[in-house]
């Protein structure tokens, strides 16, 4: 795989990863049954972020920042 299809990839992941719910909101009354599988799902992604050398917590930023709410610490 190209550099360039590599970054491709990681850009669309990380914009799919600013539309899924976060972990917290995942729950049986909301996912039903298959609330185990998203939490699973989510991990995955949140992994190969990780092993991308890209930390999770400040994606949505980077795909959103004039939406984003300033750090406050």
């Amino acid at each position: 795989m190209t550099d360039k299809q590599h970054d491709g990839l990681l850009e669309a992941l990380k914009i799919a990863f600013t539309y899924m719910p976060k972990a917290i909101e995942v729950n049986k009354y909301e996912y039903g049954e298959r609330y185990q599988t998203v939490l699973e799902h989510i991990q995955a992604v949140r992994e190969v972020l990780l092993m991308n050398n890209l930390d999770p917590e400040e994606i949505y930023g980077e795909i959103n920042p004039d939406i984003t709410p300033n750090s406050s610490y």
